[in-house]
């Protein structure tokens, strides 16, 4: 079998071969950039997982790749993707293990399950070295939010050099209220032990990721974006999971405390950006402006006003962001 297969468009989308391929998912709200390639690559690990590609625009500046966060999948960020390449970028992309179109972990597709948050890390690893390095023009950034952010940061930690500089939008370092604090860590870790980390966290259910109304919705203040957003689950719901499992929650929780250490930040020796949201309720800003004092190469922004899907907000919490963007990631032309 092999490692992946592909699918390219060059403006016309083509009719699927036979076989196993993958596809994007265009609605007239959100139709998929031109110029791409979409495929699945197969992990060190026998996962196999979704990827998109962009051909880089002319007088190309590298190749951004971009990482989502929990429960989103690629369509989420065709915008971004033309944000990017009418900056001079091409884009790569992937969906996580367990979410998008990539394989899950579970009988029940749409629960959000992992063993172990490392194996995120497989996955960029994966994507990045049957991707990136053999089809993407270099220099090479990445644009992670929140769940992946916090892979990325791990990454960065233990010393990965992929990318020349990473942007974090709202990175997951922490949740509100210290809900990752020992009590509830406990309880999680007992729950798995007992063989329930495949259940639902408690007070989870099956309803879709992303789908309830828009007010009071704690994701965004712009209800286009939201709406388009409902609309590519709709069209597709296989594309999206519900809430979180016990597994999922135990790992996650045990990544986040490993931020807490002290020294954890001034190990990281990547150059970072982390962009957080003033108004964000999923993760905390606070951890996010603590954890980047500490930093030796990074520097942060909080936009004040902005929910946390700071790339699916209002133009005018868009615009702070891609002009903190456009200062830190430098371009390289090629002559």
């Amino acid at each position: 079998m092999p490692a992946f297969v592909v699918v390219p468009s060059f403006g016309i989308q083509p009719f699927p071969p036979a076989g196993p391929v993958m596809r994007l998912v265009s609605i007239p709200a959100n139709p998929v950039p031109e110029d791409y390639i979409c495929g699945t690559v197969r992990t060190s690990d026998g996962v196999d997982l979704r990827f998109a590609r962009w051909a880089p625009p002319p007088g190309r500046k590298g190749t951004v790749c971009v990482f989502t966060g929990r429960g989103e999948q690629i369509e989420k960020y065709f915008e971004t993707v033309c944000d990017l390449r009418d900056r001079g970028f091409a884009v790569a992309m992937i969906d996580w293990r367990g979410q998008g179109h990539s394989a899950r972990q579970l009988f029940d597709s749409r629960k959000g399950y992992v063993r172990h948050f490392s194996d995120y890390e497989i996955d960029v690893q994966s994507f990045v070295e049957q991707v990136v390095l053999p089809d993407c023009p270099p220099p090479y950034f990445a644009l992670a939010h929140s769940m992946g952010g916090a892979v990325l940061l791990r990454m960065a930690h233990a010393g990965r050099r992929w990318f020349d500089r990473i942007v974090l939008s709202a990175p997951m370092i922490d949740l509100p209220g210290r809900r990752t604090a020992f009590p509830a860590r406990v309880v999680l870790s007992a729950m798995r032990l007992f063989g329930q980390g495949g259940l639902y966290v408690p007070g989870g259910s099956d309803q879709l990721t992303g789908v309830a109304d828009f007010i009071g919705n704690p994701l965004t203040s712009d209800p286009v974006r939201f709406a388009r957003n409902v609309a590519i689950l709709e069209e597709d719901p296989t594309l999206g999971i519900a809430s979180p499992t016990v597994a999922w929650a135990d790992t996650a929780f045990r990544a986040m405390h490993d931020f807490q250490a002290l020294n954890y930040p001034s190990k990281i020796r990547q150059p970072l950006l982390m962009i957080a949201a003033g108004d964000d309720t999923i993760v905390s800003t606070p951890a996010i402006e603590e954890f980047a004092y500490h930093l030796r190469s990074g520097s942060h922004l909080v936009i004040a006003g902005s929910k946390h899907e700071i790339l699916q907000e209002q133009n005018r919490y868009r615009a702070q962001f891609w002009a903190a963007f456009d200062a830190f990631v430098p371009g390289s032309p090629l002559f």
